[in-house]
């Protein structure tokens, strides 16, 4: 029996090197390395500005924070993503409206969001799940429809670095695009997010980077290294802030990481192939997206959705495979099946096409050390597990 772990992260030579240079330079926190990371991730998403962060998270709740985006506002997401999406909202005092994912679909419905939108709706965030993009531009179409380009759109991209929407690299199509390098991302920093966007002078701002790094190091004015000069001791507090600033260790890992990143997207591409030969004749399978003429996913996650079957055998299936040592996942359970959000007055009832997308779906396991033949047999296992439960 083979044992097949579900997200392990790829980590060489020369992310330690990287991080050992850190620790050897008596300079751990955010300095030099994590300014070098923000500059090749704007390089790589061809974009003007990157804040680097703590989580994708904090980058989420810190647009929120310094648009002064809070209760008695509204801001839309979907009800088909982790909770970190919706948690950022709720912290800031507000119920997350919730819009519904197109049928068939994970990624929001565009027209339904456009329906939700009240003149106290400040902010939507659309979600790119499994590293594919939503339709920015149609999101952008109905927000000029509705006379509201004054919302602010932000992109929920945790899964989409390195995707493709239209030619270019996902990371300047909203106003803001939030990226995560958590440890089961497909560029990881251990723990780590960014923002990138283009105008620095958004809605007025005198120098937007400035800020979000001032908000993000609980206002304070100077930054550690700056204020660790000789003499530099003195500084003021700007504003009530956070504390999720990047440290120079995870940036070395994301530096070493983006390195070698087309070559792990090559690798993860692969793999999906591998899966969709194998499946795309099963007339239980229903294949995730990967390309089309407008995009590409990052190929973080393998979606599959099988036809026919209801959450029990779903869940049957991933138990079966657990016992012969394959682990998968299921990405997401929607957001108003969690007490938190039944307790907010949410109903799984109001979403069905978010429930019917997470009632039959199954993630398997993709990441770039994966073995070619590993990764055969994890389908083949697949097949026969799946097709057992159909002939009950």
């Amino acid at each position: 029996m083979k044992n097949i772990p579900f997200s392990p992260p790829d980590i060489t030579e020369a992310e330690k090197k990287l991080v050992m240079e850190v620790l050897d330079s008596g300079w751990i926190t955010t300095g030099p390395k994590t300014a070098e990371f923000e500059d090749k991730i704007a390089e790589y998403c061809e974009v003007s500005n990157t804040v680097a962060l703590a989580s994708a998270s904090a980058g989420l709740e810190l647009i929120l924070k310094v648009f002064n985006i809070a209760k008695g506002d509204e801001v839309i997401t979907t009800p088909y993503t982790y909770t970190a999406t919706a948690n950022v909202i709720v912290h800031r005092g507000i119920r997350p409206t919730f819009v519904d994912v197109k049928e068939g679909s994970f990624l929001i419905d565009e027209q339904k969001l456009g329906m939700a939108i009240t003149p106290k709706t400040k902010a939507i965030i659309t979600v790119d799940i499994a590293g594919v993009p939503v339709d920015y531009d149609a999101i952008k179409a109905v927000l000029k429809e509705k006379n509201r380009e004054d919302i602010i759109f932000i992109s929920d991209s945790a899964h989409s670095f390195g995707a493709i929407y239209k030619g270019e690299k996902v990371g300047s199509q909203a106003d803001f695009n939030v990226f995560s390098f958590h440890a089961v991302k497909n560029l990881i920093t251990a723990e780590g997010g960014a923002i990138t966007f283009n105008d620095n002078n958004f809605k007025g701002k005198e120098n937007l980077v400035k800020e979000f790094k001032i908000t993000s190091l609980q206002g304070q004015s100077k930054d550690a290294m700056a204020k660790m000069k000789a003499g530099a001791w003195k500084y003021d507090i700007m504003t009530a802030g956070m504390k999720c600033n990047m440290t120079d260790i995870n940036a070395a890992i994301g530096i070493a990481q983006l390195q070698r990143y087309e070559g792990m997207l090559i690798k993860r591409k692969a793999i999906f192939e591998v899966y969709t030969k194998a499946l795309e004749s099963k007339g239980w399978a229903i294949i995730p997206f990967t390309k089309d003429e407008n995009k590409e996913t990052s190929y973080h996650l393998y979606t599959l959705r099988l036809k026919g079957f209801i959450e029990a055998q779903r869940d049957e299936l991933i138990q079966k495979l657990a016992d012969i040592g394959i682990a998968t996942n299921v990405h997401f359970i929607p957001l108003p099946m969690f007490t938190l959000y039944k307790n907010l007055g949410y109903s799984i009832e109001d979403y069905p096409n978010a429930y019917n997308q997470y009632a039959n779906e199954i993630t398997l396991p993709v990441y770039s050390t994966l073995k070619l033949e590993d990764a055969e047999y994890v389908v083949s296992e697949v097949i026969k597990c799946v097709e057992k439960i159909i002939s009950k």
